[in-house]
């Protein structure tokens, strides 16, 4: 636990002379008690019940005093709290190869399934957008609230051939900052170079200048990409993950599927796949987020069950000075209640 004013520590050495003259008014009023009553009598009057009930109100109302003293200090501690991520982007593979059965009953259905479930997990407010990918990257739902639109876009997948994982950072990002002009032309080699002014833009105020921020630190939103294989066209994943780093969005990969690789043929052709866990894992670091592995559909469920907890959640450092100052009132409160009950006065 930190403090934002430490200083208001220093009143702490208050305490123990507190303490010392609470004692010193017992031992003087002891003595003024025997100026008036035999020993016995006092001795008879102060039995041990007596004596812890004299004693428990003002030691309530130290401890009352200590609390309010952290309170002005400011502590900071790291706790649980709901998260206020908003937004999900789910960027789901589509390729040709998302339909060999080595995760039962294929990748593709198990994916949706444990998709579908991933929505049932979510809170109601969590809004949640789908992007379908494979030689392009095309968002298949807006981000919204209405969990049976976002089944409807899961179920309507359609397989095609190649995979552009960088692709769907990019399509992703431009859903989530419609406003900043992400495309994926803009990437790469072909990204074109500005050399001018239209003349249709000519007078007109310059966008705001992108500035970048500090990986993982935009917390409204997150992506979650799944896959099962390794890029073979679209813009480079690395340089995808470097925009969303850039503009603090998490990205949480998830691989499926075989990772040495292997060869699946359906429908009178076949093709080579292999799942690319050095670059799933490159863009999980590089944008603060991590990578998960699920090799059946049993695992593909638990990855997303465990996604559900870590975006609905999160530990954060907050000022937990409200917390102090509430035990402080209870301690005072509960202080002179006790010496109005058993003493018809406050301490």
């Amino acid at each position: 636990m930190t403090f934002l004013w430490p200083q208001f520590l220093w009143f702490m050495a208050a305490v123990p002379l507190l303490v010392l003259l609470y004692v010193w008014l017992l031992r003087r009023k002891k003595k003024l008690a025997l100026r008036y009553a035999s020993l016995s009598i006092v001795r008879e009057a102060m039995g041990a019940r007596q004596s812890v009930r004299r004693h428990l109100p003002p030691f309530l109302f130290l401890l009352a005093m200590v609390a309010m003293l952290i309170a002005a200090a400011r502590p900071m501690a790291v706790v649980v709290l709901p998260s206020n991520q908003q937004t999900i982007i789910l960027a789901m593979d589509v390729s040709g190869s998302m339909r060999a059965a080595d995760v039962l009953p294929n990748r593709l259905v198990a994916a949706q399934d444990a998709a579908k479930a991933f929505l049932k997990d979510l809170p109601r407010h969590v809004k949640v957008g789908i992007v379908a990918f494979a030689g392009s990257a095309n968002v298949a739902q807006l981000p919204t609230t209405n969990r049976e639109d976002l089944v409807q876009a899961i179920d309507s997948f359609q397989l095609q051939r190649a995979t552009a994982t960088g692709n769907a950072i990019v399509v992703s990002l431009a859903t989530l900052f419609p406003d900043q002009g992400i495309d994926v032309s803009n990437f790469g080699p072909q990204a074109p170079r500005q050399r001018g002014v239209p003349l249709d833009q000519a007078g007109k105020a310059a966008p705001k200048e992108f500035v970048p921020v500090a990986p993982g630190s935009y917390t409204s939103a997150a992506i979650i990409m799944l896959t099962d294989g390794q890029r073979t066209t679209g813009v480079d994943p690395l340089d995808a993950a470097k925009a969303a780093s850039e503009r603090g969005v998490r990205v949480y990969t998830v691989g499926i599927g075989t990772v040495d690789g292997e060869t699946i043929g359906f429908e009178g052709w076949s093709m080579r796949v292999r799942l690319d866990e050095e670059t799933l894992k490159s863009i999980a670091n590089k944008t603060q987020a991590e990578y998960y592995y699920a090799g059946t559909a049993a695992d593909l469920t638990k990855v997303y069950n465990t996604l559900s907890s870590r975006l609905t959640v999160e530990k954060k450092e907050t000022e937990i000075s409200a917390l102090f100052a509430l035990g402080a009132a209870a301690l005072a409160l509960l202080s002179a209640g006790l010496s109005l009950l058993w003493f018809n006065r406050i301490l």
